[in-house]
């Protein structure tokens, strides 16, 4: 249901208010930011925490920056580790590999960089990759690309909400579906 230039949903038991965002001409989406929403990460965590009960893996991947929150929530409900795939590189990151990806919000190329470090702990293990939202899938690409450089084996992919062509995202462990609105 849309309210003034809202978009109203019911995530992990909890209501919300999305502003609509047009994101090129005559195309809108309802945007999730979690960011300082304390109440609704941890819900989103617990949530997506009992969804992945049946799943073995052994680390969380996310991307930099907006789903870092719920990877921590998640990482506290199931206690086991996350990474943060970062978009900057930095000296003592060390080997690392990167990809390019393009997000739907940006509207412009980025980079994801997983860390020698880190690069190390996630080989030959199986890992769950985890987004707020999951909408044109390059990001989630760019990670599955990352995963399988790194030598990891992707375990389940994980969001709050997936977004547009439901039947594209059949595969996501998600707490819900949003639409995309074309005027």
């Amino acid at each position: 249901m849309i309210e003034n230039g809202h978009y109203l949903v019911e995530i992990a038991g909890l209501q919300r208010a999305l502003p609509l965002l047009e994101v090129k001409p005559g195309l809108r989406i309802a945007l999730l930011n979690i960011l300082g929403d304390i109440e609704l990460t941890q819900a989103c965590g617990k949530a997506l925490a009992e969804k992945l009960a049946d799943y073995t893996y052994d680390a969380i991947i996310t991307p930099e920056a907006k789903s870092i929150p719920l990877a921590y929530a998640l990482a506290l409900e199931v206690n086991k580790p996350y990474v943060v795939l970062r978009k900057d590189f930095k000296p003592y990151m060390g080997d690392a590999l990167q990809m390019e990806t393009l997000s739907i919000t940006t509207g412009h190329p980025q980079t994801l960089i997983l860390d020698e470090k880190d690069r190390a702990f996630v080989q030959g293990k199986p890992v769950v990759i985890v987004d707020d939202v999951i909408s044109t899938g390059s990001t989630l690409e760019g990670m599955r690309a990352l995963m399988n450089k790194a030598g990891a084996e992707i375990a389940a992919e994980a969001a709050i909400f997936t977004e547009g062509d439901l039947e594209k995202w059949n595969g996501i462990v998600s707490l819900g579906h949003l639409p995309v609105f074309v005027d």
